[in-house]
């Protein structure tokens, strides 16, 4: 079992708590899926074990490779940010870790990511990273209390509406994206 609440940038795997789809035994239509959904869904428990429903798999990667890689409104970084911020305040080690790291490839920097490991409430090294920062705090542990001064605080640090609505998506993906991860497996640290 792995330590709870150890948050870094370091490369981990995950590890399925319910069986997964043997690749040899995937229908063709769980491999398209699984060819259609990531890079390494076919190595991946968490893909392995999602494809067990297809469908839900398919809309699941097209929803979430659309708000992360979609070109134009918030930068790719940011989304990352968000999404490492969002992980860390929910606990989800091996999610914070993913994008900590795509982060820091992106940026080409990572003292904000320390920064969300450390304390995300003080965390960003600009007005604009704080602001996004604070907003996906917000948004992850008080949904109901968004409301037009949430996004008064993201306009008056230079958010467009395009991005403020990026960044809401980016927020709204990873409740789920880390409720899945951490109710069905947990992360592996390398040895």
């Amino acid at each position: 079992m792995s330590t709870p609440h150890v948050f870094t940038s370091q490369r981990l795997s995950w590890s399925a708590w319910l069986d997964t789809v043997a690749l040899a035994d995937a229908s063709a239509r769980q491999t398209a899926v699984l060819e259609d959904s990531h890079p390494q869904a076919k190595t991946s428990d968490y893909y392995l074990l999602l494809v067990h429903e297809p469908e839900i798999l398919q809309q699941r990667s097209g929803a979430f490779n659309s708000i992360m890689y979609a070109p134009g409104g918030l930068s790719r970084a940011e989304r990352e940010l968000a999404s490492t911020v969002v992980s860390r305040v929910n606990g989800c080690v091996y999610c914070a870790s993913v994008h900590a790291q795509r982060f820091a490839q992106l940026a080409k920097r990572d003292d904000v990511i320390q920064h969300v490991f450390a304390d995300p409430r003080t965390a960003g090294t600009t007005p604009r990273e704080r602001a996004i920062v604070r907003y996906a705090i917000e948004l992850t542990l008080h949904p109901d209390a968004i409301g037009a001064a949430s996004i008064d605080a993201l306009t008056a640090v230079g958010l467009t509406h395009a991005e403020i609505l990026d960044l809401s998506h980016a927020v709204a993906i990873f409740a789920w994206a880390n409720r899945l991860m951490l109710t069905l497996g947990e992360p592996v640290f390398p040895d």
